[in-house]
């Protein structure tokens, strides 16, 4: 599983022009399920998710986590996170999970991850969404698990 996450000072979902989601302060999360993924993968990225120090303490340090801060969380399906670019011009996504399985981690992340944090905001798997964001620093890193 891969994770791109963004610090940012607010994020929203739009879906057919019409906001589906949106968050203040906090990070925006697109999430993507390589063939291989499990729910075991989902439950440590929810961890890590949570708990990565993004946003900066008193000494202007990255030592907070947006459980620190309290902030939002929003998670974003991206499928196109799974492609194979190690070579050519076009992405390959034949090391993505399909579709009809990805859903099913999807829907697992965004159960889960209710479960254990109040603020979470998310976007529609296979839905064409418009995402606006205040990118904060900015601040982006790719996890994996």
């Amino acid at each position: 599983m891969k994770a791109l996450i963004q610090r940012v000072k607010s994020a929203k979902v739009e879906i057919a022009g019409q906001i589906y989601s949106e968050i203040k302060e906090g990070i925006l999360v697109f999430a993507g399920f390589d063939k291989l993924d499990e729910k075991h993968q989902v439950d440590k990225m929810i961890d890590r998710v949570l708990n990565y120090r993004v946003f900066n303490d008193d000494e202007d340090k990255m030592n907070l986590s947006v459980r620190d801060i309290n902030g939002g969380v929003m998670i974003v399906p991206q499928f196109t996170l799974s492609a194979d670019t190690s070579s050519g011009t076009r992405p390959g996504f034949s090391t993505a999970k399909p579709p009809s399985e990805a859903v099913i981690l999807y829907d697992y992340l965004i159960k889960q991850i209710n479960k254990s944090y109040h603020s979470i905001a998310s976007g529609e798997f296979g839905a064409d969404m418009s995402i606006t964001l205040n990118n904060d620093g900015p601040v982006t890193f790719i996890l994996s698990c």
